[in-house]
């Protein structure tokens, strides 16, 4: 059934009876299409009714961290574990935000929360595996001290974000996946990893070198102008391409249960934080 049909089935079942649990899958269903105060709205008034469903404030959250407000987004997660102490959407979203913010021992406890609440999630075992994999080297960015107490200030003033976490916060749900390539294909920023926590951006960016100069070629021959986006369906993923400055590239995959419009849409933040990021990496170089 397609999601405008779920949507208006669940609209009305709301409209039927406001008291119903059914603001749930709509609120998501209205998140994941990008109407992101609509679905605020929905989450909302859901809670009004149901102040103390771990699952609204999971929603909430959600909505939350995908406009960009992580402070209103925690708040939720940790009323969602006030309602229920092992609410799984709760234990990752955490873990997630500390992860981005580079308390990646912090990110490690609740992940492994969430992995003894729900072993049969994928999901969060190979999130795990990455963060695991990762906190040796987020050990060596704070030059020795205890990862276990992060202490921001403990870093030079002049230091900037690991390349690898610009886009986190950007896909945040999980079934998405962000990547800056140079025109050689090498990283320049992001992260793409497996589902055994491996991390396979230097592989993708490989397989996708000279994609910038293909298109452009293809649109010339075509004489359709300078290309702006390319999406392609495979059997396991979308993936959507948009050019960057210095011929590099924005890349963005998701599940295929991700709307279309929400990987453009990711994709079109990425692409804004990779121009400020490039700019602010030229005007350190200068």
């Amino acid at each position: 059934m397609p999601l405008s049909s779920d949507i208006r089935r669940w609209s009305d079942a709301l409209a039927a009876d406001p008291s119903s649990r059914v603001f749930l899958p709509l609120g998501e269903a209205l998140r994941r299409g990008g109407q992101l105060d609509l679905a605020l709205k929905v989450a909302t008034r859901g809670l009004q009714r149901h102040p103390y469903d771990a699952d609204a404030h999971d929603l909430i959250a959600r909505v939350w961290s995908d406009r960009g407000d992580v402070e209103r987004a925690r708040d939720e997660w940790e009323a969602a574990l006030r309602c229920s102490t092992d609410h799984v959407g709760a234990l990752k979203g955490i873990g997630f935000l500390c992860f981005v913010q580079g308390r990646v021992a912090e990110a490690e406890q609740f992940l492994e929360r969430a992995a003894r609440a729900d072993a049969s999630d994928e999901a969060i075992g190979a999130a795990l595996a990455r963060v695991k994999q990762l906190r040796p080297m987020a050990s060596a960015d704070v030059d020795g001290s205890d990862v276990s107490h992060p202490m921001p200030s403990a870093r030079p003033a002049t230091a900037r974000p690991d390349p690898r976490h610009l886009f986190a916060d950007l896909v945040s749900s999980g079934d998405q996946v962000a990547l800056m390539l140079d025109a050689d294909g090498l990283v320049l920023a992001g992260a793409y990893f497996s589902a055994d926590g491996r991390d396979v951006a230097a592989e993708v960016g490989a397989a996708l070198t000279g994609v910038s100069d293909e298109a452009r070629r293809a649109m010339r021959h075509l004489q359709l102008g300078e290309w702006t986006t390319i999406t392609v369906e495979t059997d396991a993923a979308v993936v959507a391409l948009a050019p960057a400055e210095d011929d590099a590239v924005t890349l963005v995959a998701a599940a295929r249960t991700v709307p279309h419009g929400l990987v453009r849409r990711t994709l079109t933040r990425v692409g804004e934080r990779a121009s400020k990021w490039l700019a602010e990496s030229d005007r350190v170089g200068s």
